[in-house]
């Protein structure tokens, strides 16, 4: 039986802007003559190759083995040892198994077009492991703050690379996430009985999404599969945050009127700033004549050191009036550590922070929340995390009626969206007040 000749199929379509880590094929000298690419037949299946374009490649000098550029050059050939060569090569996409003619030219043209809209993405065998932990970490170590690094590396040592780390990068789909999501909810850590809660799910699914976001941006893959996944939702009743009423707080602040950090239980419950805002609070922004405070750095703990950092958001730096008894206990407390400072004498540190130790040390955040709760214990009170004086200070501001915008400022919140829904419990009273005030507008009493 005569052999089958090879069947040659090219593309009409216009010339791609080609893979910007390719280069750009050679412009051919035909007008109107594009992507280069052909089919043919081998044994009972049919096969495309398309010319892509010029590529960085390296050539062993001992073996002649070529290894395309993909991540970072070579120092050795992997297969000899030989000494490579760095060049540029003419580099083909290639896929076989079509049962039918029709099946391959069908998918060579899908290619072709993903090629000229620049969408094309070049088969590699990069797993996600390999991915986060040699590509995707090292990029961003010094484009984010560094507790932001610390959760997304542990994320990924804990959870994602355990479980998902050996699959190929571009195999990677939402029914695979979704099983995944779904296995740390039962499950938790790997190789553990403990659950995860959905908020903390979902801050998983943020770095799986931020990563091979960025994948895409650096042409990895041509979608974000993240995006075809369903992380859990919170409940209602998961979203409702812990706080106190005014009349425990308030019963909270007469139980710690002794404490040595009085001042600091009282700043942190009357203006709401996170720990690590009061804790890096330096004398240098607090301006006792005018009422006021300026909150531009935080002290947070980054592994076992503690470390002066930025804000998240612009509108995380601000500036918030004090009221005159949170004023009265600034001054105070200003002179208390005054009379501190007095008696260590040479062995002072002079910090410049407005919280220290006995000796003028910055303190540190993990024994502040430790103290927090042996106070609250003593006073008998429900149990909260300190994040907790926050959350009451911004529901009694809410429920009492103050402009959410005012709120949101004041602590500091990314956007007044933001505020509305994470504290959203809080509203329906307020709701119901304004039904009952707009009521009394339009028929007043008589």
């Amino acid at each position: 039986m005569p052999s089958v000749p090879s069947k040659r199929f090219r593309s009409s379509l216009p010339r791609a802007n080609l893979n910007p880590l390719l280069g750009d094929a050679p412009a051919r000298q035909e007008e109107g003559v594009g992507v280069k690419g052909h089919i043919r037949k081998r044994g009972v299946s049919w096969e495309y190759i398309i010319d892509i374009g010029i590529a960085a490649a390296q050539r062993c000098q001992g073996c002649g083995r070529r290894f395309w550029v993909e991540r970072e050059p070579k120092s050795a050939c992997p297969k000899c040892g030989g000494k490579l060569v760095e060049g540029e090569e003419r580099r083909r996409a290639t896929q076989a198994g079509f049962g039918s003619k029709r099946d391959c030219q069908s998918a060579m043209a899908k290619v072709i077009g993903a090629i000229d809209e620049q969408r094309f993405v070049l088969p590699v065998r990069l797993t996600l492991r390999e991915y986060l932990e040699k590509e995707w970490l090292p990029a961003i170590t010094s484009t984010v703050r560094a507790t932001t690094y610390r959760s997304y590396r542990g994320h990924i040592e804990c959870h994602i690379v355990p479980a998902l780390g050996s699959v190929q990068l571009q195999r990677l789909n939402g029914a695979l996430f979704n099983a995944f999501y779904a296995k740390l909810a039962k499950e938790g850590r790997y190789h553990s009985e403990i659950s995860l809660s959905p908020a903390t799910i979902r801050r998983i699914h943020a770095t799986l999404h931020r990563a091979l976001r960025d994948a895409v941006r650096w042409n990895r893959l041509s979608v974000n599969p993240v995006d075809a996944a369903d992380p859990p939702k919170a409940s209602a009743e998961q979203r409702k945050l812990p706080a106190w009423s005014a009349q425990q707080l308030f019963a909270f602040l007469e139980s710690v009127r002794e404490d040595r950090l009085y001042g600091l239980w009282h700043f942190l419950a009357m203006t709401g700033c996170r720990r690590g805002e009061a804790l890096g609070l330096q004398w240098g922004n607090v301006d006792l004549e005018n009422a006021r405070v300026t909150i531009d750095k935080a002290l947070v703990e980054v592994g076992e050191e503690v470390q002066l950092s930025e804000p998240k958001s612009a509108r995380g730096r601000r500036t918030i009036a004090l009221d005159p008894e949170t004023l009265a206990v600034l001054r105070a407390h200003h002179r208390a550590q005054a009379q501190e400072r007095l008696r260590c004498g040479a062995s002072w540190h002079d910090t410049g922070f407005v919280f220290v130790t006995e000796d003028g040390c910055s303190l540190t955040p993990w024994r502040i929340s430790t103290a927090f709760q042996q106070l609250r214990r003593r006073a008998g009170l429900p149990q909260i995390p300190l994040h907790g004086l926050r959350h009451t200070y911004a529901t009694v501001a809410l429920s009492s009626g103050i402009n959410p915008r005012i709120v949101s400022g004041r602590l500091g919140h990314s956007t007044v969206a933001f505020t509305l829904d994470v504290y959203s419990h809080v509203l329906p009273q307020a709701d119901e007040e304004a039904a009952v005030r707009i009521a009394a507008l339009v028929r007043p009493r008589s």
